[in-house]
């Protein structure tokens, strides 16, 4: 059986599964890449690893005879896969022989149904009905856990769309290992270091991220007098904003900002850390550091409007929940009633040190049985065989499950 994917471009977001899917059926399958985003940092989504050299990697934005293989690949192999606009062309050739396909994205209607006046989601839709895909062995892979309704809505995809997101490495740590660490911080010398615990903050510093809300956490925990240390990563348009909120709080001493490093070093410090803070709205298409946090040993603590949550975290049980942020609010105008839930969640994991530790457990776990590269892989073929033979998935937790 060939397999064929055709995404923009391979990064550390797509290669786990991809490696794992090669390791299954080798040479059967073809990453097909679009876009050459050798030079765009944020096509490389932080990681500097060099995936140009993978055995089933085929360029086709590099040269015509590429493009044409791309094309004739489209028309024949057993199944493909086709994610962002740029595939649109290769799925209409594919689906002209009315072969086996899916759909891969994040939701589209983050906005709302206004969504639908994007030129690009239009096409796709339009493509859709006129063409009358609803009929062809097309299926969605939903890259968030909001994307079925949202198709559900505008009368596509009824009945097949599966689980499906992105699938980061899951790293090293065992569930033992997890449970006996001691995560400690290495700042403030005259405090002993296993009496504070370390938060982490992680994202670009931009509105639909919400940086005011883990600053304003700390304020309220600082206060309480909890004994904790807040690191934030990244840099973005907010950042000064964020500094200068930090500042005229008077949080020097217990929130640092460390700026933007490379993946590996944000890996070693969700590894010292013990919550993960996750504070996006609903603009957030999935969030890959959901994954890479729970694999890590971190307890995510994560607005429950990003697309990868409803998937990966069942409240108190391997991760914690809180009322997004209204997309509106800001630093002028910080959602109240967002921050109240978020500090609720995370002062009981302060109170609760033992819980804490099971909630990091189960979630390296999930991580690594459920949402892991390998399961994924493995998750895709088996569904691929499902549907070749008539039936529903049989698959009843995790990747390629019924969304």
């Amino acid at each position: 059986m060939t397999i064929t994917y055709f995404f923009l471009t391979l990064n550390h977001h797509e290669a786990p599964v991809v490696d794992e899917l090669y390791r299954l059926i080798g040479n059967k399958l073809t990453f097909v890449e679009l876009v050459d985003t050798s030079n765009d940092k944020d096509g490389k989504k932080g990681s500097n690893e060099d995936y140009s050299n993978r055995p089933y990697l085929l360029k086709a934005w590099e040269c015509q005879e590429n493009e044409q293989k791309a094309i004739e690949l489209a028309r024949t192999s057993d199944v493909a896969m086709f994610c962002g606009f740029p595939s649109l062309k290769y799925q209409i050739e594919r689906l002209k022989e009315n072969r086996l396909s899916f759909e891969v994205s994040e939701r589209w209607l983050k906005r709302g149904l206004i969504g639908m006046l994007s030129p690009r989601l239009l096409k796709v839709f339009l493509n859709y009905h006129l063409r009358n895909w609803r009929k062809r062995p097309l299926y969605r892979l939903c890259n968030s856990a909001f994307a079925a309704g949202d198709h559900y809505r505008i009368g596509m995809y009824k009945n097949k769309c599966f689980k499906w997101g992105y699938f980061t490495s899951v790293g090293l740590l065992n569930e033992k290992e997890v449970f006996d660490c001691e995560k400690k911080v290495e700042t403030f010398p005259d405090v002993s270091t296993s009496e504070i615990t370390p938060l982490m903050w992680s994202s670009r510093f931009l509105m639909l991220k919400h940086p005011e809300l883990p600053i304003l956490l700390a304020e309220k925990l600082k206060k309480k007098g909890y004994k904790f240390h807040l690191d934030m990563y990244g840099t973005g348009e907010l950042e000064n904003a964020s500094k200068k909120l930090a500042e005229r709080l008077e949080l020097k001493d217990c929130v640092t900002f460390q700026g933007e490093v490379p993946n590996d070093q944000l890996h070693e410090a969700m590894r010292k850390a013990e919550i993960f803070l996750f504070t996006s709205d609903r603009h957030e298409g999935w969030g890959a550091v959901a994954n890479e946090s729970m694999s890590e040993g971190c307890v995510l603590v994560a607005s429950d409007a990003i697309g990868s949550v409803p998937y990966l975290v069942s409240d108190g049980f391997n991760g914690s929940t809180f009322h997004s942020s209204k997309v509106s609010c800001s630093f002028k105008n910080p959602d109240e009633s967002a921050l109240d839930t978020l500090s609720e969640k995370v002062e009981w994991l302060l109170d609760h040190p033992l819980e804490r530790k099971q909630m990091q457990q189960n979630a390296v776990k999930q991580m690594q049985k459920v949402w892991s590269p390998a399961n994924a892989a493995k998750s895709l073929l088996l569904l691929i065989d499902d549907l070749k033979n008539g039936r529903g998935t049989s698959i009843k937790e995790g990747p390629c499950s019924k969304a």
